[in-house]
């Protein structure tokens, strides 16, 4: 682990545990490789919008017992990532 993906992996943790959710399972990459489709594809601005929702939406998802945590954050992501693909090819960001 470089020192960028520690940093990101220290500071993922010291969230979930001030939101009281340690142990939940963030996949990093998955988030990031979101948000850079968002921001390559939409406009930059997009990016912390588009992660923001999508974890809102698996929140809600999980709350609601529509869905256990991975699947939640699977479906979520996927509909923003056809999103974002609908985007790019509708012309794109910046």
């Amino acid at each position: 682990m470089d020192d960028r993906q520690k940093l990101l992996h220290d500071w993922t943790e010291k969230l979930l545990a001030a939101f009281e959710i340690d142990g939940t399972e963030v996949d990093i990459d998955a988030v990031l490789g979101l948000a850079g489709r968002a921001a390559h594809g939409v406009v930059r601005p997009a990016a912390p919008l588009t992660t923001f929702v999508v974890g809102y939406a698996a929140g809600l998802a999980v709350g609601s017992g529509q869905a256990d945590e991975q699947v939640a954050m699977r479906s979520a992501t996927a509909v923003a990532d056809a999103l974002c693909a609908e985007a790019a090819a509708d012309g794109g960001s910046e």
